[in-house]
């Protein structure tokens, strides 16, 4: 979303134009490096308390700074080695090893320390690339994997050859999207005039654009109404004259608690762009490292079913799916309904056509899953990002 033009005082002397984003980036950096103290560093405390943005643009300024410093200590190897390099002769020794293989012990003696100190270097390079490329984590802590999806662009192309003849040519409507997207998503319906749910790391980039394409592959322009990154929700509304509105909302959104041990299914865009369908149960009240927004479930859901509803056997919406474990198969992860409300409470009206509410009407109850998932696919979106 664009910057809010506004300015934030943290003190009698300090001001922060956000139009211009410059002082901003100066006051994080000062206070990721612990700079900030007293009045200063309460205002700025409270001020991010109050702007949930601003941990984003933390966290991103955190990741650019190890970049940095990863690049540094790298650049420091790699010029280590060289020296070393420049040091030893290696074709000199190449031959010598060839030509007279029985001056090895000669050789030994006379290099041995210079050699030990490349072979030294090399091999905590290696360890160290392994270290921050988070090799190691593999075989530790389990990680969480967001399951957005960065599309891979021959499958991409492939996908857009098999396209329907009526889906191309809506294409003339909305050339922006002939190309593949950078990433991709689902969404869930709120309403049936285009308001949209996914997940705020979905669309949290710089992006040009964004589209939403329905089960039979129609693309239609659609905008970023209002974010909620401590619950990971994001909503989006459908802003494209080609959109019909859709038939009243078939499911609800289920408020309370669901029980362990209950079966779930989820819908979601992981291969290309048909709506895939699979299916589990609720294993913990509580999601990764016990955070209690989410739901653990056993459930085998992969990259590009973020933003996709999860749904219990009476056709309810008991979360939308966020992430999985990437140590344990089927060990994924749904923020819970209540969060979704919580957010919607949240978004300002100016930013709504009307007031945005949630649907309590339930006509999936009693229904085969197979007949469930034929009435909700209508419902359920692939986001498509396109980056700036």
């Amino acid at each position: 979303m664009p910057a809010k033009a506004e300015e934030i005082v943290f003190s009698a002397e300090i001001e922060i134009d956000m139009s211009t984003n410059q002082q901003l980036t100066e006051a994080i950096e000062r206070y990721v490096n612990g700079e900030m103290s007293g009045d200063e560093l309460t205002r700025f405390e409270q001020y991010r308390k109050e702007n949930a943005e601003i941990d984003g643009k933390i966290s991103e300024h955190k990741r650019f700074t190890n970049v940095l410093t990863q690049y540094r200590e790298r650049k420091e190897l790699e010029d280590k080695l060289n020296a070393i390099h420049c040091e030893i002769d290696v074709h000199s020794l190449v031959e010598e090893m060839t030509v007279h293989p029985a001056w090895i012990v000669q050789l030994w003696r006379n290099h041995h320390s210079k050699i030990s100190v490349a072979a030294s270097v090399a091999i905590f390079a290696v360890l160290t690339t392994m270290f921050f490329t988070g090799y190691f984590n593999r075989f530790s802590q389990p990680q969480y994997q967001q399951l957005s999806s960065k599309l891979d662009q021959v499958a991409a192309s492939t996908a857009q050859l098999k396209k329907t003849t009526g889906a191309l040519a809506r294409e003339i409507h909305h050339p922006r999207t002939t190309g593949p997207s950078n990433y991709s998503g689902t969404g869930l319906a709120l309403s049936s005039d285009g308001y949209i749910v996914t997940n705020y790391h979905v669309v949290s980039g710089k992006f040009d654009s964004l589209y939403v394409r329905d089960a039979d592959g129609n693309p239609y322009k659609a905008k970023l109404v209002y974010t909620a990154p401590q619950y990971d929700i994001a909503i989006l509304k459908v802003d494209d004259n080609q959109f019909e509105n859709l038939p009243a909302l078939p499911y609800n959104f289920k408020r309370a608690k669901s029980d362990v041990g209950e079966d779930v299914f989820a819908i979601g865009y992981s291969e290309g762009d048909s709506p895939v369908f699979d299916r589990g149960y609720v294993s913990s009240d509580n999601g990764f490292k016990s955070d209690s927004s989410e739901y653990r479930v056993s459930i085998p859901v992969n990259p590009g079913n973020s933003g996709g509803p999860l749904i219990n056997s009476k056709g309810n919406i008991i979360g939308i799916v966020s992430g999985r474990q990437t140590q344990t198969e089927g060990a994924s992860y749904a923020k819970k309904s209540a969060y979704l409300y919580k957010a919607i409470q949240n978004v300002p009206l100016d930013s709504l056509s009307h007031k945005l509410s949630l649907s309590n009407k339930n006509t999936l109850a009693g229904l085969s899953p197979v007949q469930q998932f034929k009435k909700l696919q209508d419902y359920v979106f692939k986001v498509e990002v396109y980056e700036k």
